[in-house]
């Protein structure tokens, strides 16, 4: 093997082969993901591009071991995460996945802190060492000194910044967002994105991205662009 294959080989992140995705039977099947192959590396953000309905968040529930595929392999750092059983698969996204959704799953009678807090929670620490470092997430995420404050009272984008950070407190190799501007204004959206990739993004860390907002896409290491259920084209983003 070369040394450039090799280090090819160590960066991989993920290793999706073959992945498919149908729900019903018969002439009610619907295949949302079909037959997709894509490797992601660390240090890299990757962008999954398409249209509503195209199969980008099927795909990317499936990589990050929350839906299980019907066919094909996810290989999470050369290990097949849907081989592992339950409980594996829980530590899984515990601690190696951290995941951003569209509108945020903030607990609204929870504070900030409480909200960033929740993944620690989950591995039973200290109550109170955890509010410390979510306090100490919320100041890396722009947010210092906002952590007793309730969700309802942030804007979108400070929302956001709280489950990103929320996302990251766990230390997670991969970093999942799921149409991380939908419900910010372009201002916003960008700004978010460069603080992700300026202050988020590093060489121990896989971050992918699905997203249709074309203002973003400058972010973007590389792009995959999908379209009923196949990934399409790749394009190379941001030198």
């Amino acid at each position: 093997m070369t040394t450039a294959s090799a280090t090819s080989t160590e960066t991989q992140a993920i290793v999706a082969t073959d992945l498919s995705k149908w729900f019903g039977e018969g002439e009610t099947r619907v295949t949302a993901v079909d037959g997709v192959a894509l490797t992601a590396h660390f240090g890299e953000m990757l962008f999954i591009v398409g249209p509503s309905g195209s199969g980008k968040t099927t795909l990317l529930s499936m990589i990050s071991g929350i839906l299980r595929p019907n066919a094909g392999m996810v290989q999470v750092k050369g290990a097949d995460i849907w081989t592992l059983n339950n409980d594996q698969l829980a530590d899984f996204r515990l601690n190696t996945v951290g995941f951003v959704f569209q509108d945020y799953h903030l607990f609204p009678r929870l504070t900030t802190a409480e909200n960033v807090a929740i993944p620690l929670i989950l591995k039973r620490h200290n109550w109170s060492e955890s509010i410390d470092q979510a306090n100490q997430y919320l100041e890396i995420v722009g947010l210092k000194g906002r952590g007793e404050t309730l969700p309802v009272t942030l804007s979108g984008g400070e929302q956001q910044r709280v489950a990103i950070a929320r996302a990251i407190i766990s230390r997670p190799e991969i970093l999942i967002l799921d149409e991380p501007t939908a419900s910010l204004d372009g201002d916003t959206g960008r700004m978010i994105i460069s603080f992700v990739k300026e202050k988020i993004l590093n060489a121990s860390r896989c971050i992918l991205i699905v997203t249709h907002d074309a203002r973003i896409n400058e972010y973007a290491d590389r792009i995959l662009h999908m379209e009923d259920g196949h990934l399409t084209a790749t394009d190379q983003g941001a030198e």
